[in-house]
């Protein structure tokens, strides 16, 4: 139950940079999530276990001994976000204190106590990682109740609360703020791990400043490395003005913002997986993918080949792929060329009949899975048809428009669809569950709106 846990991603100092990449709001939703870090850390408990050994400035308590504390009650949590600061936490806890009095009789103290902390997130300067702090930890008593005589109560309670748990409680409790804090930390360190886009290059997500913190929300900016398997790394390019989130997101909500730009680097990644040798002769509802059904647009092929012959088709992307993103909509954009062969003996080589460059849309639907973007595609628009080269003599590529808009949709999508089959990483932080998210499609950004349950 921690909320302790996010505990601070504060001190935050100015806004992120203008560069594209991908921004992360955090709301109180997914800070309060991370309280689970208390429950999972057992660390109350541990701390309250050395209460019952001797700790360094605790005085004898004349009449009691046997000191030991037991029953540590589920602790609740209550953050704020302090602006320009961080996070402000109260743990509300209990426990009993117990021992033996001085007549012999059992002593039992319940004591009902808040641990409050402010907690700061910082960049640590070695690794780039964020890293909480806390700082001005207190522990305020709240309630104590006991079960001794009531006429020792003056004396023996009351230098046990001055001489130990004032003095001494803070010592015990404010080490569990710190201690969860480190297995809080633990939950980021994967976060500028490279992540592997299939076998094509990595993606790391590194962080351009220390998070900024307002009254709503942190923010975290990202300017990702996207690297190639064996070469250098792709720039991203100019998104021209700076990513900001859409408004109308519930107060205190939490959503993770992708850059049209930064999509496009990681899809650079892919371009030789969209390149596709298509030999099937039966596709979809196709007609045959034969010199017969080819002549029926280009009556030079049946010159050619009066007998049937199946056909290959040959696409390569020659130009990197580009996303554009309108609100609602995304389309991805492939530049490159169609060659069609004639397949004259079986084992022989292949003649090509006419080359031709061509530039079409897909339009894009995404979905999560497994923490990892995914992408589907089928076809838009076919924007361009020109013809390269041709062995067939001169024929209007024009008429071939509606025949190859069929052929992309039908036989060439699917092979997009199964190099996308790999996923785009998303950030890993505080264990956060992507697979709830609600997507969107906004001005030149995907946004991912993070659902809890």
């Amino acid at each position: 139950m921690l909320r302790i846990l996010c505990l601070a991603l504060c001190s935050l100092l100015t806004g992120t940079r203008a560069d594209p990449g991908a921004l992360l709001r955090l709301g109180m939703d997914v800070m309060n999530q991370v309280q689970s870090a208390m429950d999972e850390s057992h660390i109350l408990e541990k701390m309250a276990a050395e209460a019952g050994k001797k700790q360094p400035g605790m005085k004898p308590i004349k009449g009691i001994t046997n000191l030991k504390v037991k029953d540590v009650q589920l602790p609740v949590i209550t953050l704020n976000f302090v602006p320009g600061v961080g996070i402000f936490q109260c743990v509300a806890t209990g426990m009993t204190i117990t021992g033996k009095s001085f007549m012999g009789g059992n002593m039992e103290i319940i004591v009902v106590l808040n641990i409050t902390a402010t907690n700061r997130l910082l960049q640590d300067e070695e690794t780039g990682l964020p890293m909480f702090k806390s700082e001005g930890c207190e522990v305020i008593l709240v309630n104590v109740k006991t079960n001794l005589p009531s006429n020792m109560l003056p004396k023996v309670v009351n230098k046990f609360l001055d001489s130990t748990l004032h003095k001494v409680l803070p010592g015990l409790m404010c080490p569990a703020i710190d201690a969860v804090l480190v297995y809080v930390n633990r939950k980021w360190a994967n976060l500028n791990d490279p992540m592997p886009v299939g076998q094509t290059g990595t993606v790391k997500y590194v962080l351009t400043s220390t998070p900024v913190t307002t009254a709503s929300y942190i923010q975290v900016g990202f300017s990702p490395v996207v690297q190639q398997q064996k070469g250098k790394a792709i720039k991203l390019a100019d998104a021209g003005d700076a990513l900001q989130f859409p408004e109308g997101y519930a107060e205190g909500s939490s959503q993770l913002l992708l850059s049209a730009a930064f999509l496009t680097a990681e899809l650079a990644l892919l371009q030789t997986s969209f390149d596709a040798d298509i030999r099937d002769t039966m596709i979809g509802e196709l007609p045959p993918q034969t010199t017969v059904t080819l002549a029926g647009f280009i009556p030079a092929v049946a010159e050619a080949y009066p007998k049937s012959k199946p056909l290959v088709t040959q696409i390569r992307i020659n130009k990197p792929p580009k996303l554009t993103m309108n609100p609602g909509k995304s389309l991805l954009h492939l530049h490159g060329t169609l060659e069609m062969s004639a397949v004259r003996r079986r084992g022989k080589a292949l003649v090509s009949l006419f080359v031709l460059e061509a530039h079409f849309n897909l339009k894009v639907q995404y979905s999560v899975r497994e923490n990892r973007l995914q992408m589907a595609t089928s076809l838009d628009r076919l924007l361009s048809l020109a013809r390269k080269s041709s062995s067939i003599g001169h024929f209007n590529e024009k008429e071939l428009t509606g025949f190859i808009t069929d052929y992309l949709q039908e036989a060439y999508a699917p092979v997009v669809n199964d190099a996308l089959q790999v996923g785009l990483p998303l950030p890993d932080f505080l264990a956060v569950n992507y697979n709830l998210a609600q997507l969107d499609v906004v001005e030149n950004a995907l946004v991912l709106d993070l659902k809890l349950d």
